[in-house]
């Protein structure tokens, strides 16, 4: 299976297909749906219908009934940068001494 003819991804798609690379490349496994929601700071429903869009425009494919089987079918270099604090708030804690 490979990406529709002359599909392109929107934006947001892409920070998405990004961060599942990136994940996948950083932990030796893709990421869970949980894994993603927490990323994006979205609800499940919508991580899970963002999931089945990029696989209906044939971004990626899954293993029906196979945890954490998303395989990215777009060239990684066709991918935008993931921008982590885009959606990450980083806090940072000082301690007196």
């Amino acid at each position: 299976m490979s990406q529709k003819s002359g599909t392109r991804f929107t934006e947001k798609q892409g920070y998405y297909l990004a961060f599942i690379h990136t994940y996948a490349h950083m932990f030796g496994r893709p990421p869970s749906e949980a894994d993603i929601q927490r990323h994006f700071r979205v609800s499940p429903p919508s991580v899970h219908q963002m999931i089945v869009t990029l696989e209906r425009n044939g971004f990626i494919q899954r293993q029906p009934g196979v945890p954490r089987s998303i395989e990215i079918l777009v060239p990684p270099e066709s991918l935008p940068i993931l921008e982590w604090s885009r959606y990450q708030n980083v806090e940072i804690t000082v301690m007196n001494h």
